[in-house]
């Protein structure tokens, strides 16, 4: 097909990113989505809004797993847009296991990007440790291994407690805490898979940094950057943890360390090429200073940016549009107002895999003001997993408040009315190894 009308390329977009499609057409461009990945064509609506639906070359894990396969992807996709006549006026990484490739397809096609050298980098978290280290900027000590038998070596060589988590993984799938040299012992458990479900044939085992996690979500446009907020990471008590998600807090300029984290990030947006659109960073906050965790240049995943169409001012989807058109986003000309804070929880299954036999007090929470959204991850009758991941949370909830202490009060009154009952038996042990 030719056609006249500019449009607009979202690569893999997903249910969470759909508001592109909505930003775009409202802004009157085609909406062209290129899907590269299997994760999003499994769901059978995942082409809903679209215009034109393309589909790109994978190999059989479902999406490129190297730089090589990723140039290659970018090559094919500018080629059939050629084909078809479309005037693709901006590129949008709508999801995080192919953000490497927009960035290159929005270099071949001369369009506002991020720096597609780097891409990789932003990508896999073997190649982000090695450009941070090359940077200047702080980061755990860490080991790349790709195959199990060689993990226990290069975590005697980071000394324990480690991490070991996969080079391409996401929503902390897959990372697992060793505490000690026994954790070696058996690795049988662990996940063959990532959050995108392909397979995992590489790692990383780096040193376990203690110290507040903190999330720090920006936009930019032409290298300027613009902070959006920061988010908290907390946990019950404070053992060593390798899932982060357990209440998370929108904090502020008191926190003790929220300016020490605002010029990190920056620092690394500049040495990770981000020129253009949102990002998402996280780090740890030790006692030396602030180490990167992980830097993605895409939206925030979870309750973030339901929350900032909520209660802020900002339009997040149109303003990432803008930032790929090259047209600098309302965001960049005054401060993003709020209007109150949030944040958000996650009732886990930590102790055993067991059968949900049901889920007490949520009668008692409806009635709290505040609750902006549940979610429900199992019903009675299911199989409940240890919860290891975004993937495998029992229970959620997103909450706001006038302020941080309100939202701080509603989450631990959720945490008091809120239970899981789950029943163990061997047999759900035995079937959750198997899944």
């Amino acid at each position: 097909m030719t056609t006249d009308r500019p449009a607009v390329l979202l690569v893999d977009p997903s249910r969470t990113t759909a508001g592109y499609k909505t930003a775009a057409r409202a802004a009157g461009y085609l909406v062209v989505s290129l899907y590269t990945c299997t994760y999003t064509t499994t769901r059978d609506s995942h082409a809903d809004g679209d215009d034109v639906t393309l589909y790109g070359e994978v190999n059989d894990t479902g999406a490129p797993e190297t730089a090589e396969e990723a140039e290659q992807a970018a090559l094919t996709a500018v080629r059939e847009l050629r084909r078809a006549g479309l005037r693709i006026r901006a590129v949008i990484p709508a999801l995080e296991v192919s953000t490497h490739i927009a960035d290159r397809i929005a270099a071949l096609l001369g369009l506002p990007g991020n720096d597609h050298t780097l891409a990789w980098a932003r990508r896999n978290k073997a190649a982000m440790r090695e450009r941070a280290h090359r940077a200047g900027l702080r980061i755990p000590e860490f080991r790349r291994v790709r195959s199990v038998s060689d993990i226990a070596a290069a975590a005697h060589e980071i000394g324990f407690p480690a991490i070991l988590k996969p080079t391409l993984g996401s929503a902390a799938k897959g990372v697992t805490l060793l505490r000690d040299a026994e954790a070696l012992c058996d690795l049988n458990h662990l996940e063959t898979h990532d959050a995108f479900d392909r397979p995992i044939r590489e790692w990383l085992v780096e040193e376990y940094v203690r110290g507040p996690e903190i999330q720090a979500n920006f936009y930019s446009f032409g290298g300027e950057h613009r902070l959006v907020d920061m988010w908290q990471y907390r946990q019950p008590d404070d053992r060593d943890y390798d899932f982060p998600i357990w209440d998370s807090v929108r904090i502020d300029e008191s926190h003790p360390r929220w300016h020490e984290v605002e010029r990190y990030v920056r620092q690394a947006l500049d040495a990770y090429g981000i020129e253009h659109g949102p990002s998402h960073t996280e780090v740890k906050c030790a006692e030396d200073g602030v180490h990167l965790m992980e830097i993605a240049s895409r939206l925030p995943g979870g309750p973030v940016v339901g929350m900032w169409e909520k209660h802020t001012d900002m339009n997040p989807f149109a303003d990432g549009l803008s930032c790929f058109l090259g047209e600098r986003p309302a965001t960049f000309d005054a401060p993003v107002a709020f209007h109150g804070s949030y944040g958000a929880l996650a009732i886990r299954n930590d102790d055993e895999p067991g059968t949900l036999s049901a889920i007490h007090g949520l009668d008692a929470v409806d009635a709290l003001d505040g609750i902006d959204e549940v979610l429900i991850g199992y019903q009675p009758g299911d199989l409940v997993p240890v919860t290891s991941s975004g993937m495998n949370i029992p229970l959620g909830f997103y909450v706001s408040g006038s302020d941080g202490d309100a939202v701080l009060r509603t989450l631990a009154t959720i945490r008091a009315e809120v239970s899981l009952e789950i029943a163990r038996r061997p047999a759900d042990r035995t079937e959750a190894q198997r899944s």
